[in-house]
């Protein structure tokens, strides 16, 4: 009978009260006992409000119901609603399952894809269904959700549709099951955004931005595979994936070994000859320095790079024996002067196309190992700075602490 009088009484209210009254009867819906009747009138009242006029009352009746076991027909009601209403049962109602959600997304607005994207208990389908008909911000909303479970494949969906998008490239460059193919995929559209930038303000020719945009993706394509999971073909589909794109050239394989972080180099060489990577691995890394040109000749690597090969292959096998414990940068110089004396005697065009190369890799590495440089030499200063002021801080630099360790504690 009260929830009849509430309909009655609820005829001449204001939407203001009426709200106030829907959270109410939502409550006692919930939580207050009630006979198998007045739970009926109660469900019975929570459907007529789906058509209030007011929106402000179907807010309320949406909010109070968020998360909550309720009637399922009134959270379909309120799913139906207008955006800024649905998105209350959508984020959380535990009574829509999955085909509700991707329906919903196929529908719904921004406001409504980004509602679904927070929910907590997101499987493959939907966030498959999410990345596919979704926008840029509730895709970016998905990606950023720690509780959701998402494929590969859809990850990789999400670049195709996505990856010129800044807050997606970073969504997806933050989680850690990224692969290392789709990061190096991402890392292009960066370049290729940039030198349309740089071209379009005149700061570069393109030829030049071409050239940096190149050399900054290969780049990162040796680093992804120095930090590709052992054990989870991630290296072999990087390489697949820069063979696609026409990005697996000779010149980043050889950018790969002047680094002393082969291990792309040793992908690359494998999947162009043909033969397993830990077999390639072992001609790499022989002592005796056997079989390398045959290899790089399988490998269809040009005749004029292969004496570079051999001497990179080889100056990686000494300075990995003598700089053990020696900065990347430091080490990855030392390869390339080892590189240049060895080629330095070519006179042909293309060999001296080589040398131009090298030398440029040279440049590279001896500015890397000045910014390390310069930053140990920054520090030694700040300590020897503290070290006037506070002499006790002897005491940290006489056991070891390194000068950045001395000075966060000295704060």
């Amino acid at each position: 009978m009260i929830i009849r009088r509430f309909l009655l009484w609820a005829r001449t209210a204001s939407a203001a009260d009426r709200a106030v009254a829907v959270r109410l009867l939502v409550d006692a819906y919930l939580h207050s006992p009630m006979s198998p009747e007045d739970k009926r009138d109660a469900e019975t009242a929570m459907l007529s409000l789906l058509d209030d006029p007011s929106a402000l009352v179907r807010s309320a009746l949406a909010e109070a119901l968020a998360g909550e076991k309720a009637p399922r027909a009134v959270v379909l009601g309120l799913m139906q609603d207008q955006s800024d209403i649905a998105v209350h049962v959508l984020a959380t109602s535990p009574m829509l399952c999955e085909a509700d959600l991707i329906d919903a997304a196929a529908i719904g607005d921004d406001q409504v894809q980004c509602a679904i994207a927070r929910r907590n208990n997101i499987d493959v389908p939907l966030a498959a269904a999410l990345v596919e008909v979704g926008e840029a911000g509730a895709v970016a909303v998905l990606l950023a959700n720690d509780a959701a479970r998402i494929a590969p494949g859809t990850l990789q969906r999400a670049v195709e549709r996505f990856g010129n998008e800044p807050q997606v490239r970073e969504a997806l460059l933050a989680r850690q099951d990224t692969p290392c193919a789709l990061r190096h995929r991402l890392a292009v559209e960066v370049a290729a955004s940039l030198t349309r930038w740089l071209g379009d303000c005149g700061l570069m020719n393109k030829d030049r931005a071409e050239r940096v945009a190149r050399e900054s993706t290969e780049k990162v394509a040796v680093r992804l595979a120095g930090c590709a999971h052992p054990g989870m073909d991630e290296l072999e589909a990087l390489v697949l994936d820069l063979r696609a794109g026409n990005r697996l050239t000779p010149g980043l394989i050889l950018r790969s070994l002047l680094t002393g972080e082969t291990a792309l180099a040793e992908a690359a060489l494998a999947q162009l000859a043909g033969m397993p990577m830990a077999r390639a691995s072992n001609i790499i890394h022989d002592r005796r320095g056997a079989g390398v040109a045959a290899l790089c000749r399988k490998a269809e690597i040009p005749p004029t790079l292969i004496p570079a090969f051999v001497a990179a292959i080889d100056a990686v096998r000494e300075t990995g024996a003598v700089m053990t414990g020696v900065s990347e940068a430091r080490r990855s110089r030392r390869i390339v002067e080892r590189v240049l004396i060895a080629c330095e005697t070519a006179d042909s065009a293309q060999d001296a196309a080589l040398l131009a190369l090298l030398r440029r890799f040279e440049a590279d590495a001896a500015r890397e190992e000045a910014f390390e440089l310069a930053q140990s030499m920054a520090d030694d200063a700040a300590l020897s700075s503290l070290l006037e002021i506070d002499p006790e801080l002897t005491l940290l630099a006489d056991h070891g602490a390194a000068p950045q360790d001395a000075m966060r504690l000295a704060a």
